[in-house]
């Protein structure tokens, strides 16, 4: 791999970049150095998974964080601790990237932006606003740190969007030996080192292509029938620039389409139903019997694309610890049939069941990416926190997906035998062979990376 200058810093950007204040004045304790904390109680941010490392370190810079990664081991980078599973989990040291939260620089002429790895979309969105700039996409809850998103192909809806991993154009890599590697496009393993689950090396800090301002405005739409769901399922999850279905597996039908349109392509104020649906005529959470107070926008009121594309708010804690989630990834050419094999499970899926949610993914070219050069379809599960339970529901499942290739969502709950896991990835041997040249000495690995990668040998 080429060790080129694709990712400037502030003090050698490329021409006609715009140098943003750092957010390091406004962040308590930024300049207090690093922080370690010694045998702390952490859980992840729905509580079902209580981290195993002795010890968090929590880097204020970059440069302490490559001090922290030459000395410690074995080490894992954690984020803002969205996954459901032990991804980010060590035996002895997390490096948790919090604390480097720094917009570094907007490159108009590229139309790029380059973020430290701890920022979250919810922060960066406003500040991309404020420069006439926005993201193609974002994923249901703003909360989540970028890189841990791109890490694990976390995406949002819609049948041209890409995943957020999609959007990245370079990263700086800290490697298990302290130095930084920077990749960008040009590079040979760039797209074998995007969607890294953590086994190459810490992510300092990542560059993301940007796309001019946009509005968008969201309807919701109640009841759709699941025959019509089933007849016209490409019409109605191309209907707008993200579309979203929700359902209980219940009576026959989808309990909620959300369309988000762009103010370029609104639908009319008044349109009462949607192939079938009846319009809300108020703002709803996608479980009908909560409130929708934490919910974005709905009615067709149009607003800022970061306002719009998450389903929840930035200002609000996204769970209690009430529940479980697991994901899985069908190619969309084999969605419906998919569909009609979970709908006949439901009586199975309902008891354990908060909501379901069913979603489209473009084509990309990332090695481990679920969409790796397919268009696919997720569907997406969040279950009452009954573990053993929801555990035989997701080995059900992942038996009736088997005939169409299924893969699950690498930060959520999964059963898939890891043997069979890799062999739905074409490109694994090239991304085993490109992990044990970036971490020759295994100071990554944990115990989720030798199950489900290094278990081959």
């Amino acid at each position: 791999m080429k060790r080129n200058e694709f990712i400037k810093t502030s003090s050698a950007f490329v021409a006609g970049s715009v140098i943003l204040p750092s957010m390091a004045c406004r962040e308590k304790g930024r300049q207090q150095g690093a922080v370690a904390e010694a045998n702390p109680a952490r859980t992840n941010w729905a509580g079902n998974y209580t981290y195993k490392a002795q010890n968090l370190h929590k880097p204020g810079s970059v440069e302490e964080l490559q001090q922290l990664v030459r000395d410690l081991e074995p080490q894992k980078a954690l984020g803002s601790r969205h996954c459901f599973n032990n991804i980010a989990d060590s035996p002895l040291h997390q490096v948790s990237t919090e604390n480097l939260r720094r917009l570094v620089a907007v490159d108009r002429d590229q139309m790029q932006v380059t973020v430290e790895s701890g920022m979250r979309y919810g922060d960066l969105a406003p500040l991309l606003e404020q420069e006439g700039l926005a993201l193609h996409n974002l994923a249901s809850l703003p909360h989540i740190s970028i890189a841990g998103a791109c890490a694990t192909a976390t995406h949002g809806s819609g049948v041209t969007n890409g995943n957020l991993s999609a959007a990245v154009a370079g990263m700086e890599v800290v490697l298990p030996g302290g130095d930084t590697l920077s990749l960008g496009r040009q590079d040979t393993d760039f797209d074998g080192a995007v969607v890294h689950l953590g086994a190459l090396g810490i992510v300092s800090r990542i560059t993301l292509d940007v796309v001019p301002d946009y509005q968008v405005a969201q309807r919701v739409f109640l009841d759709l029938p699941f025959q019509t769901a089933v007849d016209h399922f490409d019409e109605i999850m191309s209907g707008g620039y993200s579309v979203s279905l929700f359902t209980d597996w219940q009576a026959g039908k989808v309990s909620q389409v959300w369309v988000k349109r762009k103010a370029d392509a609104l639908s009319p104020a008044q349109e009462t139903e949607y192939f079938g649906a009846r319009a809300a005529d108020r703002d709803v959470h996608p479980i009908i019997s909560l409130s929708a107070e934490n919910c974005t926008p709905q009615m067709g009121v149009e607003g800022p694309w970061y306002e719009r594309l998450p389903h929840f708010k930035m200002g609000f804690t996204p769970s209690s610890g009430d529940e479980l989630q697991s994901e899985f990834f069908i190619a969309r050419d084999q969605a419906v049939e998919a569909f009609q094999a979970l709908e006949a499970k439901r009586d199975l899926i309902g008891p354990q069941l908060q909501i379901s949610e069913i979603r489209s993914v473009a084509a990309d070219n990332l090695w481990l990416s679920p969409a790796y050069k397919r268009d696919v379809v997720a569907f997406h599960f969040t279950w009452k926190p009954h573990g053993p339970e929801v555990s035989e529901l997701i080995t059900m499942i992942e038996k009736e997906l088997s005939p169409f290739g299924v893969v699950p969502h690498w930060g959520k709950l999964f059963n898939l035998d890891p043997e069979v896991l890799r062999g739905r990835y074409e490109k694994m041997g090239d991304f085993m062979a490109l992990a044990r040249r970036m971490d020759p000495e295994g100071r990554l690995r944990n115990a989720y990376l030798d199950k489900n990668l290094y278990s081959a040998g």
